[in-house]
């Protein structure tokens, strides 16, 4: 990097503008570009590796991102002053759910597939379009989407790169990609293709969780549970043999055509006799089973259920494991289907399905429960109350389960071994906190299915997928016809497989394109091939991977950590990283997280102009990784005090610079030494914490000497260092310097615009790429004189204090009482102490506790 010229000391330093100022100066000069030549030669343990969240680029950035992007950087700007060659990439999360939401919502707009490209077309509405319903959404063709899909985000990433430039991250600005940039697709497909090679993606038809309203399938990692209002309905279903009824109790009447069977727990003796035998649906009359299994309750509502496809994911463990047949009534638009199940074949049950063909399931739930009731078949109607339901994160309503063809990437539910390696992996590296390793490990324990990796939705990595068709023109399942890595990447709606011919599209014996995605997480996965050149630039790949560290939230241990580690493992069989650095959550004054659904979030654009930047990385900075933060906008308390600490940094370095430092000059007095050496416990203590990942601890203890230099070790000397005929001034002077050097590159990695204003006063080139302060340089003297002499000054100051006296007030005589090796430190800091306290007679008696036991004011008409 080229040498800065050393700034002049402005006359009132402030922090307003120095954003802007240090941005342009650290993009112009390169400060924080990898330097392969010097990785090169560094080798793999010379380079520092991130694997940086890529935040999606749907809407705007919150504060919570501001929060836990500072942690990382903290990170990379030490181990790049440790001399580490660092590589720090970012990436935009552009495709997926989000974005498609964000754009109908800006843009009025909505795919249709059968529609054909307009070349020429112009959105209805630019971001004014939240309030329409789907259904005044303008439908335009996927192609059309696309391009919009494309044009938003490009603007979203622009607004971030300000907000994260604003904040001063030092990511390198020429290592970023996009999750849906040509690269990254043939990357992504590629992967997924080795996947398929090694039978670790296959397809399957089977019970899939979905979202009714993104109209695609959901995997378990995007799962919540949230409350909601329901109640219980017993019905009558009536023996077989025409002996009575069993009662059951259901919260889902409206899935009563799906009903497959009974199910009892095998040890409850009231359905003992019943097991092996049939009974027959109310209002459909249709016979289902009495079966016994270990997940029926005995104590919830008459103890035996009834198993419906599909109600809930413990009907598809039931339909799973006691090999029941599918009767399936929903479709994929969340209403009842047309046509009724074949096992429904009586005109009375006939009749009823038809009540309830096109409703939406709220209104076929209404309408069953009134038929039911006319049919005397319901009995009762529980008080409602609340449960658990499950959602898809970003959806707004309940999840259903309907069977449809997918996509899935075994990841170690039904494989033993599989899921020893991952958790093995899981704990070959280090995390930040420790405990978050075991959420880590219960979720690859919970799996109960393998990766479902494929959406139904249109912005993304396109499956790179064809099939075969027979020769009735119908889709062949067995004939899949994956792309070659040369054609990568691939559309196959657009592209033609390898042996074919356009015309063969849709032809009996031709082929047809999987127009299926790959779910955003499938490519998120990859994060560290995307930026490390896997397969693509194998001597970046080399010097990289596996990266030093993933930094990242807790709340995507399962999706994000937990699917990379999985890509990692089939691929490479290790970990893609050494270390994992998890932050905690923000939350509100009232300890809730802070969340856009919950519409609590605060946007950091306003905070950082408002605060500034380093006072907001302060903030940040000072909570421990895995540790909740509170954050309150109307009252930013720690932010203030960020601001305060910067603002400090900025005059403190001025008042420093001001005193002449001789040629030859040498720290000779007691009291300077002092201070280094206590400096020099600082720097020791800092960098192990910085090593171990606790910025926190490391901003904790420099403040505090910080504070204790500028207040205490400051004054005492201030008066030595102005008086160049002082015997002393040279040795306070270079004290002063060292330590603002030395201090200046211990809050760098915090404070980094104010740190680099001060730096360039004196130094030359950023100290963003200045050598981290070494332990053992500044020792030499005894720390105990600075704590002694600062203790007393303190005493001094609270005297005259409850004297009600000015600081500047002579005293004529002062008494220091205090242990004898306590007496022996502030004898070697006397000189200063008399200056700084303007007291002519300085006594000292030995005692227990260190006080200013007298003070005699120069009465003011002799002052």
């Amino acid at each position: 990097m080229a040498a800065s010229t050393q700034n002049q000391i402005p006359e009132k330093p402030v922090l307003e503008g120095l954003e802007a100022k240090w941005d342009g100066t650290w993009s112009a000069q390169g400060t924080y570009l990898f330097d392969r030549v010097r990785a090169a030669e560094l080798g793999r343990e010379g380079v520092y590796s991130i694997d940086t969240p890529p935040p999606t680029a749907s809407g705007s950035l919150h504060i919570g991102h501001v929060f836990s992007y500072t942690h990382t950087d903290v990170k990379a700007r030490y181990e790049r002053m440790r001399g580490k060659s660092v590589f720090y990439p970012i990436g935009w999360d552009d495709n997926g759910l989000p974005t498609e939401r964000r754009v109908q919502n800006f843009y009025g707009v909505r795919v249709d597939p059968t529609l054909p490209y307009d070349s020429d077309f112009t959105p209805p509405f630019e971001g004014n379009a939240k309030s329409l319903k789907a259904a005044d959404q303008q439908p335009i063709s996927r192609r059309n989407f696309i391009e919009l899909c494309e044009r938003l985000t490009i603007e979203d990433e622009k607004q971030f790169e300000e907000v994260f430039r604003q904040l001063g991250l030092s990511v390198d600005w020429t290592q970023t990609y996009r999750t849906i940039s040509d690269e990254t697709m043939r990357q992504s497909q590629l992967g997924f293709i080795r996947n398929h090679e090694r039978g670790e993606a296959y397809q399957a038809l089977a019970p899939t969780l979905w979202d009714v309203d993104f109209r695609s399938a959901i995997a378990q990692a995007e799962l919540e549970d949230r409350e909601q209002q329901a109640a219980f309905h017993r019905l009558a279903f009536h023996k077989t043999d025409g002996t009575g009824d069993i009662h059951i109790e259901t919260t889902r009447p409206e899935l009563l055509a799906a009903c497959v069977a009974l199910v009892a727990h095998p040890d409850d003796e009231r359905y003992q006799s019943y097991f092996g035998q049939t009974v027959r649906t109310p209002l459909f009359d249709v016979e289902v089973p009495v079966l016994a299994h270990h997940l029926a309750q005995q104590d919830k509502g008459s103890g035996i259920a009834m198993v419906c496809t599909f109600g809930d994911v413990t009907d598809m463990i039931w339909w799973r494991e006691l090999d029941l047949p599918i009767r399936a009534i929903l479709g994929l638009d969340g209403r009842v289907i047309a046509d009724a199940p074949e096992a429904i074949v009586s005109d009375a049950g006939k009749s009823a399905y038809a009540e309830l063909a096109g409703k939406t399931v709220f209104s076929a739930k209404k309408r069953i429960a009134e038929l039911l009731e006319e049919s005397g078949e319901l009995l009762e109607v529980s008080k409602p109350f609340n449960h658990a339901v499950k959602f898809f994160e970003k959806g707004d309503r309940p999840l259903e389960i309907v069977s449809t063809r997918q996509w899935y990437i075994r990841n170690g539910a039904r494989d033993e071994k599989l899921r020893e390696q991952l958790i093995d992996h899981g704990r070959q590296m280090q995390w930040h906190p420790d405990f978050m390793r075991v959420r880590y490990e219960n979720w690859v324990g919970g799996l109960t299915g393998d990766w479902l990796v494929s959406r139904q939705r249109f912005f993304g990595v396109p499956l790179p997928v064809w099939y075969g068709l027979d020769a009735n023109g119908d889709r062949d399942y067995d004939r899949v016809i994956m792309a070659s890595a040369e054609q990568l990447p691939v559309d196959p709606t657009v592209d033609v497989p390898v042996g074919y011919a356009e015309d063969q599209r849709g032809q009996a014996l031709g082929f047809e394109a999987e127009v299926d995605i790959l779910d955003t997480w499938a490519t998120s996965s990859l994060t560290p091939q995307l930026a490390g050149g896997w397969q693509r630039d194998e001597e970046l790949w080399n010097l990289v991977a596996p990266f030093d560290v993933r930094p990242q939230g807790q709340d995507i241990i399962r999706t994000w950590l937990f699917s990379t580690m999985l890509r990692s493992t089939l691929e490479d069989q290790r970990s893609p990283w050494q270390h994992a650095s998890i932050s905690g959550f923000i939350v509100d004054p009232d300890r809730k997280k802070m969340s856009k659904s919950k519409g609590n979030v605060v946007t950091p654009a306003d905070i950082l102009e408002k605060h500034g930047s380093d006072a907001v990385r302060y903030w940040a900075a000072s909570s421990r990784l895995g540790v909740d933060a509170a954050f309150d906008p109307q009252n930013p308390t720690q932010m203030k005090i960020g601001r305060r600490l910067a603002i400090k940094i900025l005059n403190a370095a001025k008042f420093v610079l001001s005193f002449p430092v001789p040629e030859g000059a040498e720290v000779t007095h007691a009291l300077d030494a002092s201070m280094l050496a206590t400096l020099d416990g600082v720097v020791a203590e800092a960098t192990k914490a910085f090593d171990a990942f606790d910025h926190a601890r490391a901003l904790e203890i420099t403040e505090s000497f910080f504070w204790t230099f500028c207040d205490d070790y400051l004054e005492l000397v201030k008066e030595r260092a102005y008086d160049q005929t002082d015997v002393g001034q040279p040795s306070a002077a270079l004290a002063l310097r060292i330590a603002l050097s030395t201090l200046l590159r211990l809050l760098a990695p915090v404070a980094s615009f104010a740190t680099e204003e001060a730096w360039s006063w004196f130094e030359e080139g950023s100290i963003h790429t200045a050598a981290w302060p070494t332990s053992g340089d500044l020792a030499g003297g005894d720390a105990s004189v600075l704590t002694a002499a600062s203790a007393a000054l303190i005493g001094i100051r609270r005297a005259k204090t409850e004297a009600k006296a000015s600081q500047k007030t002579p005293v004529s005589r002062a008494v220091i009482v205090a242990p004898a090796e306590t007496l022996e430190s502030i004898r070697a800091a006397a000189d200063d102490l008399r200056a700084v306290g303007r007291i002519a007679e300085l006594e000292f008696v030995e005692g227990a506790e260190l006080a200013v036991t007298e003070i005699e004011l120069v009465p003011v008409e002799e002052s």
